[in-house]
């Protein structure tokens, strides 16, 4: 459990990207309550550990290249954020071969097969061992 610190941060990118995905190629604001239940203050207003963190990871995503955004809303949102075509591709272009799920429609197979599929997937199954999964082959991919 040492590392729980690593598992929140694959969590804050999947949210992050999926919900840049799931708005692109719109500039959006994404705050941090949106992506994270634990958000919040002190009661002297200094963001707790978790939003600090979930900050800084959206900040990473920048500075790593996977989004772009115009300005930041004090600790609280990045303004006008979109995906960057790096992270728009990785997230678009399928993982996995078309063909292997022949029983569904084309184009439903081919959503599936997508990154940005397989990141939701692990979201919504809230496994952090599929979270960690998810974003590490995200991050490896060239």
């Amino acid at each position: 459990m040492a590392d729980i610190h690593i598992d929140e941060f694959y969590q804050d990118c999947l949210k992050i990207l999926t919900q840049l995905y799931n708005t692109f190629p719109r500039l959006t604001t994404l705050y941090i309550d949106d992506l994270i239940t634990n958000a919040g203050t002190d009661e002297f207003g200094i963001p707790n550990r978790r939003h600090k963190a979930c900050f800084d990871a959206m900040l990473w995503l920048a500075s790593e290249g996977y989004i772009r955004y115009q300005d930041n809303i004090r600790h609280d949102a990045l303004d006008q954020v979109v995906l960057t075509e790096k992270s728009f591709l990785r997230l678009s272009i399928p993982t996995i071969n078309v063909d292997d799920q022949s029983d569904l429609p084309p184009s439903v197979a081919r959503k599936q097969a997508t990154m940005a599929w397989h990141c939701r997937q692990a979201l919504k199954n809230k496994g952090s061992e599929a979270i960690a999964q998810a974003a590490l082959q995200f991050f490896s991919q060239s």
